[in-house]
């Protein structure tokens, strides 16, 4: 058989792989991959709404596929080992990316060297409430107050590492106060020990704290975020109080396996960007409790190491470990 007619009967079977390669991008469903559980929590919540937008827009699939475990390492891990062909993405945040990397003595990824960011999406900042029955009512009453009652102040978390936990370890460290950390299991038993005065702070999310500052159960002292929530318009920044730099919140990024194609990396950037900007989704979003952001590429990724390099410190700082 001459080579000729061997390569004719040999295009057949190498037709239909050129044209899988070549095939538009997404020619199959989407898997979004949430780092905790589904059908409860903000992290979950925001992922929803951005994967039934990116779905509308894509005209494919978007899955949300929940993977809790170890404070989101299991999800990330599961991504960053995931194929870098666009069918899978993270939805990741402040703690599994930026804290974890230093709170726990060893991951079963790099946040830097095992995903490309796409976008950062938005942050839900945390706030500084007090009892009410505690006296202060401004940040500089506040700071007065830890200053000359030192050890008297005991703030709330969810935890040894939690954003709670940071934000107040970022605000002890900026004012040199002297305040008890007090880790709970969950933020209903913390809110519910704010309330009765056993504890006297919570530098909460916005999204738990909206109940009580709404109801005026507590008192909101200041925001921690560059700017004026649309939740609470009243309620100044801490900037605005006298403190700049006390700026912290949980935010949410999408990323995808180190060597996705970089026109994928590009589209769903472009995505996220006109979600964020589109007046419904901004509203949803904002409703949810996320101040929506938006961004380049490079913008993200200068953003994720920064980011990683303030909480270590304030991890460092703070003594907190998980072996």
């Amino acid at each position: 058989m001459t080579i000729r007619r061997r390569a004719l009967l040999a295009a057949p079977l190498a037709l239909p792989l050129a044209a899988r390669a070549q095939a538009p991008w997404p020619d199959r469903p989407i898997r979004l991959v949430v780092p905790t559980a589904g059908g409860a929590g903000t992290a979950d919540t925001l992922s929803r709404i951005m994967a039934q937008e990116f779905e509308a827009r894509l005209g494919q699939r978007v899955v949300v596929e929940n993977r809790a475990g170890a404070n989101g390492n299991v999800g990330a891990a599961h991504v960053a080992r995931s194929a870098p062909d666009g069918a899978t993405f993270l939805w990741g945040w402040a703690g599994t990316l930026a804290t974890n990397p230093s709170l726990y003595a060893s991951l079963p990824f790099d946040p830097v060297a095992d995903f490309d960011p796409v976008a950062l999406v938005g942050n839900v900042p945390n706030i500084l409430v007090v009892n009410r029955e505690l006296g202060p009512r401004t940040l500089a009453e506040f700071t007065a107050f830890a200053r000359a009652h030192p050890g008297r102040i005991n703030f709330g978390s969810t935890g040894n590492g939690s954003s709670m936990h940071l934000a107040g370890e970022l605000y002890r460290q900026m004012t040199s106060t002297e305040m008890q950390h007090v880790p709970y299991s969950g933020p209903a038993a913390a809110v519910t020990d704010l309330l009765s005065g056993r504890i006297q702070a919570m530098f909460n999310l916005l999204t738990g704290a909206l109940p009580q500052v709404q109801s005026g159960a507590v008192v909101p002292v200041a925001v921690l975020a560059d700017q004026r929530v649309p939740q609470l318009p009243d309620v100044p920044t801490a900037a605005e109080a006298g403190l700049p730099g006390l700026s912290f919140g949980t935010w949410f990024m999408v990323l995808a396996p180190k060597g996705t194609p970089a026109p994928i990396l590009d589209r769903m950037n472009a995505l996220a960007n006109e979600i964020v900007a589109a007046p419904e989704p901004r509203a949803r979003l904002q409703a949810a409790g996320m101040s929506p952001l938006g961004g380049t590429r490079d913008a993200a990724a200068r953003f994720l190491a920064a980011e990683i390099e303030l909480h270590r410190r304030i991890v460092r700082a703070s003594g907190a470990r998980i072996d």
